[in-house]
């Protein structure tokens, strides 16, 4: 069993930046690919990023491409969301997952946190 918890959400302006970390705890985190997905109100969760166990790939939604940046530190057994440019579009509840691989559906993962709120406003 996996317990991941989030922190490093907060209320920024846009044009800001948010550092987001998922912390993982019994069990090594390199044995899975993790990935963050966020839900805003009213609306469906949403796929951001995902990176596999090593570090080595990842891949990014369009609305997250060159602004954000996925990282992993397997020997803290942590994962990090780095967000710049902040839009108030991106202002939802942040999910991090992991799971055996790195699919965009939710369904897909296996292991969830209790989410962190950005919020971004104008």
């Amino acid at each position: 069993q996996v317990q991941l918890v989030e922190s490093g959400g907060g209320l920024v302006q846009a044009g800001d930046s948010l550092r987001l970390s998922c912390a993982a705890s019994g069990h090594p985190l390199s044995s899975f690919a993790m990935a963050w997905f966020r839900q805003a109100p009213g609306k469906e969760r949403e796929f951001v990023v995902a990176i596999n166990w090593s570090g080595g790939r990842t891949y990014y939604a369009d609305s997250a491409k060159g602004r954000f940046t996925i990282s992993r530190d397997n020997a803290k057994n942590r994962m990090y969301l780095q967000m710049n440019s902040l839009k108030p579009e991106d202002t939802a509840v942040y999910y991090c997952a992991a799971g055996y691989s790195m699919p965009m559906d939710h369904t897909g993962y296996d292991y969830w946190g209790q989410g962190t709120q950005v919020t971004v406003s104008s």
